[in-house]
């Protein structure tokens, strides 16, 4: 006589991002258990310059634009969106191409990432009711053996094969969040940060990068119109000041604005360094006919 056992093993079959992922302009929205929102798409334009994830309640309007990620060339990328007020929403991405052609993506909800039940139906035999107890409890039970159990044993749960799974990464600029990208992808987007911009990236913690924009230093040239003599008076001096008309504006180096000197007929004229208030760097914009001719800046010293 035979009974039929049932054996439910619950195995968690976790796929590669990169294999999920969908090309544009189809993308895959995945709602996490954790309630995280995984967008993520492969990029096969051969011309691309801007792409930005949008959500909304609706599916039609009202979307918000989220995210629009640093290098849209890259081949493979994502986003999470770690602030979703909720499950229920629709997603979409704005893709603008070469020679401002732009499209929308099909707006689309989110699909719960959910584990897979796989159940193996075992035949076991049921000992005979004329056997002794003995017997019967040698036969219902498996016997200890020397044999490699991975080969001898009928009821084996078989365990999903291991798979790598594809790393975010978060970019941020200072203490902003302003992308994410999978770990495929990373060599990409360094080299493009790298090779296009003076601009530097530097791992803040494991999955974190800091992307730190390139400060260009200031050349400062003393101008030839506009600049301090010994005593820190501002010189103004014109070769030829009857030829047109010339005027001078004072601001602070925050571009507010202090005075204005119109109409400068001296081909020297001293301004007193107590009508700047205080000491420190100050700009100025030199105009020609209404034109700018030098924009530059110039330092009154400490000792009025």
């Amino acid at each position: 006589m035979v009974r039929n056992l049932t054996l439910s093993a619950i195995c968690l079959m976790l796929a590669a991002c990169s294999a999920a992922q969908e090309l544009l302009p189809k993308f895959s929205a995945s709602l996490k258990p954790n309630g995280k929102i995984i967008i993520s798409w492969r990029n096969n334009y051969p011309v691309v310059k801007q792409i930005s994830i949008q959500r909304s309640a609706d599916s039609l309007r009202n979307f918000t634009t989220l995210l629009s990620v640093p290098d849209p060339t890259v081949p493979e990328n994502g986003f999470v969106d770690a602030k979703a007020p909720g499950p229920h929403l629709f997603y979409r991405m704005f893709i603008l191409l070469d020679s401002n052609r732009y499209l929308f993506t099909k707006s689309m909800r989110a699909a719960l990432d959910t584990a897979v039940i796989v159940e193996k139906n075992i035949d076991v035999e049921e000992p005979d009711a004329n056997l002794s107890r003995a017997e019967k409890s040698r036969l219902s039970y498996p016997q200890k053996t020397n044999e490699n159990p991975s080969v001898s044993a009928p009821d084996k749960i078989e365990r999903a094969p291991a798979i790598k799974l594809n790393k975010i990464f978060f970019i941020k600029k200072q203490d902003a969040l302003i992308g994410q990208f999978f770990e495929s992808s990373f060599n990409k987007f360094r080299d493009s940060i790298l090779h296009k911009t003076k601009d530097t990236l530097v791992f803040a913690q494991g999955d974190t990068i800091l992307l730190k924009p390139f400060a260009r230093k200031e050349a400062y040239k003393v101008s030839s119109y506009v600049y301090t003599n010994k005593d820190g008076n501002v010189i103004i001096s014109l070769p030829n000041p009857t030829a047109g008309k010339y005027d001078v504006k004072f601001l602070e180096t925050d571009a507010t604005e202090l005075f204005e000197i119109k109409e400068v007929r001296n081909p020297t004229l001293i301004v007193d360094k107590t009508n700047f208030v205080h000491s420190g760097w100050f700009r100025f914009e030199l105009y020609e006919d209404g034109k700018l001719k030098e924009k530059n800046k110039l330092f009154i010293p400490k000792e009025f």
